[in-house]
């Protein structure tokens, strides 16, 4: 039964979240989470809860008195869990179904915006995770990574060095397409909203190294190479946000689609099927690797020019 108390506790985590202030415009969104927050509820008064539920979807629309409801009455609130890891923020059931309907509704509208698309795929993982942390574990290279949490950044990766690598070394592509995209590996979110700390590293590592399977390809990162990333990824790993990107591909030019659906997602599936989970690569121990070789030890393969 949803009560009083969990829904107070929803709207102080979710209310300041940037996903909302969309979802106040998202009519059709904005329903269908209020009614199921109105079933869901059962014993508890329809009206307190629609209120509530206009607070968190609308900020701004409730004021004290249209919460009167929900605050005049006593209940044991408990304490929510505190965080299991610095910027740890623990979410419910119902949170965290929310904040993955709001963030997938501002990344399919904005496929720009990294903070949504993080969301995303933090709230919707769930077993994934799980599975890419077991097949880590039973990889020699995988328990390293684990063992070590290596983090990817400017401040962890000697730039300079891997431009001096010869030419045709995996660190000397990995800078060279880091320079000519114009991008910097610290653009990447912290996790938030996983609970287990090992997860959430495993989530993070991914998120750190999703730049080096475009250096790995040769792939930019303008829409349809992102996209192509995106498939060989869902095939490899697994995210179920990555195949929820493959919506954007409705914003693409006809060509750019018809590339899209005859080229690179034939590609993704069985390049990203048939290949090593690269996730359980070490790619900071690889730098004077070359590139070509290292195609072949993890079985992949560039796409389709």
């Amino acid at each position: 039964m949803l009560t009083a108390p969990l829904v107070q506790s929803s709207r102080s985590t979710l209310l300041h979240h940037p996903s909302f202030s969309l979802l106040g415009k998202s009519e059709k969104v904005y329903a269908s989470v209020a009614r199921r927050l109105d079933r869901a509820q059962h014993g508890y008064a329809s009206q307190t809860i629609a209120t509530v539920s206009r607070s968190i979807l609308r900020p701004g629309t409730a004021t004290p008195a249209a919460l009167s409801l929900t605050t005049s009455r006593k209940y044991n609130t408990g304490s929510r869990l505190p965080p299991a890891y610095p910027g740890h923020i623990p979410l419910s059931t119902l949170e965290n179904g929310i904040l993955a309907v709001g963030s997938a509704v501002m990344a399919f509208l904005d496929p720009r915006r990294a903070d949504m698309v993080a969301a995303l795929g933090e709230t919707t993982a769930g077993s994934t995770l799980v599975k890419l942390r077991d097949a880590m574990l039973e990889s020699p290279e995988g328990r390293r990574i684990l063992r070590d949490r290596p983090r990817i950044h400017s401040t962890t990766i000697n730039m300079d060095r891997l431009r001096s690598l010869p030419n045709g070394t995996w660190g000397r592509a990995y800078v060279g397409w880091l320079d000519s995209c114009r991008v910097t590996p610290d653009s990447r979110d912290p996790v938030h909203y996983i609970s287990d700390p090992e997860l959430a590293y495993v989530m993070q590592r991914y998120r750190e190294t999703h730049d080096f399977y475009h250096a790995l390809f040769g792939l930019r990162v303008n829409a349809l190479p992102e996209l192509a990333v995106k498939a060989f990824e869902f095939t490899n790993l697994g995210f179920p946000m990555t195949a929820m990107a493959l919506g954007a591909a409705v914003k693409l030019k006809p060509a750019q689609r018809e590339k899209l659906l005859s080229q690179y997602i034939p590609w993704a599936v069985k390049c990203g099927s048939s290949s090593r989970n690269l996730l359980t690569v070490y790619w900071e121990k690889r730098w004077e690797q070359d590139l070509s070789e290292l195609h072949k030890e993890l079985g992949v393969w560039n796409p389709p020019a």
